[in-house]
Order: structure tokens, then C-alpha cells, then sequence
């Protein structure tokens, strides 16, 4: 991988990873166009800039995380599904992993039914309610759902929200709030294991492996903030629009025969 693929990539992490529309499916097209090979650096790479996501958040909204522990124990309940079903289904999670064309179905049916979320939860936009215990659990319970490649984790936990009676701007930062720690776990895991199975951090691994979080650190906070503003205004329609097509290019490609992996 040379420097300019890792920042594109970061790139593509930091736009995608915040937006419900599957940071995997956009990672399978991006490296296969940029011929990036699947060898053990480079699929560690693309979960461990996720560090640099992850801080935006916290840079974003730090007065939420210094605000009480009440909110970190929150997380922690909304974290726990997740972890649970996470340590269960791992080897199912990495089949499913390998599966581009799942990736491409399951795209293109959360793109259809983003089509009508709007006038499904018409009603949350007047509501004030934030998140409790109890929503904070059964939002987490929705994650599960991300694991399956393509749903889009903030997707699965934006509608999770939604279906807990918050309005979008709320449901969505809880959705940013929440994959701190997701995020930080899996990415400690994928870390984990590539040392485990030998994997090194050269000189040219340190240096893709800190530009891409830099990138994915600066493009992160542009999405999100772009993300709020857009999806209060505007709503899901467009990007069901853009799952829509991006699964259909993904299925298409794949029943062509075209090389594409998931890196």
C-alpha cells in the first residue's frame, strides 16, 4: 500500500464511517479500483483508522464526555449487546465478512427501506426526548444487526434511536456517542491480532498507519458536522437513493466476475 492508497482510504473512512450508508461496501470498492492486495497490514490498516474517527467525536463533543459518568454508563449498556453477540458469532461475523455479494443485498434492501423512514418517524421530529437506560440497551441491540456487512453500523443505530421515540439530530449523535467505544474495541482486536499472527509495525508502517488516522481524524469531523446538518434538513431519502445504486454496482460487478474483496 503507498501513502496516496492509505489516504484515500482514510478518506473514504472518514466520510462513510459516521454516514448510514456501509463504510465496508465503499472500502471494497476503493481498494479493489486502487488494486490495494489483501495481505494482513492492509486489513488491519482499514479497521485501525478508525482510531482517528473515534477522536473526532470526542473532539467534537468533548463537554458530553465530561459531563457526568451517568453518560458513560449509558454506552456501556448500549456497548454490552453488541460485545456479547460479537464474542458468540465471531467466526459467523468473519464468513460473512468475506461475502461481497451480501454486502451488495443488504445495501441495496436498507437503501429501499431508507426510501420511507422519513414518513415512518415523522412524528419523533417533535419530540424531546433523550436517551435512558432502557433506549440506550435496545439501541445496542440494533448493532448486532451492523454486524452483518453492508447494514452500516451508524445506520442500524440511527434507526434504532428513531425507533425509541428520539428525533434524528438525537439519534444520530447518541449513534456517533456509541461507536467510541465499538469502534475502539474492534479496532483493539484487529491490532491484537495481527500481532498475534506475527504482523510488524516497520518504519513504512508507522507512517501509512499514522497518516490515515490524521486524514480519517480531519474528514470525520467535516462528515459528521455535514451529517447532522444535512439529516435534520433533508432526512434519509438521498442516501437510500445512494445505497441503492452503490448495491447495485456491487452486485453487478460481483455477477460479472469483476475481482472485487474486501480488504
Amino acid at each position: 500500500m503507498s501513502i496516496l492508497q492509505a489516504i484515500i482510504l482514510a478518506i473514504i473512512e472518514g466520510i462513510t464511517e459516521f454516514l448510514p450508508i456501509s463504510s465496508t461496501g465503499h472500502m471494497i470498492i476503493g481498494s479493489s479500483l486502487m488494486g490495494i492486495a489483501s495481505d494482513p497490514f492492509t486489513k488491519m490498516f482499514t479497521v485501525a483508522i478508525q482510531l482517528g474517527a473515534i477522536v473526532s467525536v470526542i473532539v467534537l463533543y468533548w463537554k458530553r464526555f465530561f459531563q457526568s459518568l451517568d453518560f458513560y454508563f449509558k454506552l456501556i449498556v448500549a456497548f454490552i449487546p453488541a460485545a456479547i453477540a460479537g464474542l458468540l458469532f465471531n467466526d459467523m461475523i468473519d464468513a460473512l465478512l468475506e461475502r461481497v455479494d451480501v454486502v451488495g443485498y443488504t445495501l441495496l434492501t436498507g437503501g429501499i427501506f431508507f426510501l420511507f423512514v422519513d414518513k415512518i418517524f415523522k412524528a419523533n421530529e417533535t419530540s424531546e426526548k433523550q436517551v435512558d437506560y432502557p433506549a440506550a440497551l435496545k439501541i445496542g441491540t440494533f448493532q448486532i444487526i451492523a454486524m452483518m456487512p453492508g447494514v452500516s453500523r451508524s445506520a442500524a443505530t440511527i434507526i434504532g434511536g428513531l425507533t425509541q421515540k428520539l428525533n434524528k439530530r438525537t439519534a444520530a449523535e447518541f449513534s456517533f456517542f456509541l461507536a467510541v467505544p465499538t469502534m475502539f474495541a474492534a479496532t483493539a482486536l484487529k491490532m491484537f491480532k495481527y500481532f498475534k499472527d506475527g504482523g510488524t509495525f516497520g518504519s513504512n508502517e508507522i507512517t501509512l498507519f499514522a497518516i490515515g488516522n490524521i486524514v480519517a481524524f480531519i474528514v470525520a469531523m467535516i462528515a459528521i458536522k455535514s451529517f447532522i446538518t444535512f439529516l435534520t434538513k433533508h432526512g434519509f431519502k438521498l442516501f437510500g437513493y445512494y445505497r441503492i445504486v452503490l448495491g447495485i454496482v456491487i452486485l453487478v460487478l460481483y455477477y460479472l466476475g469483476v475481482g472485487l474483496s474486501i480488504v
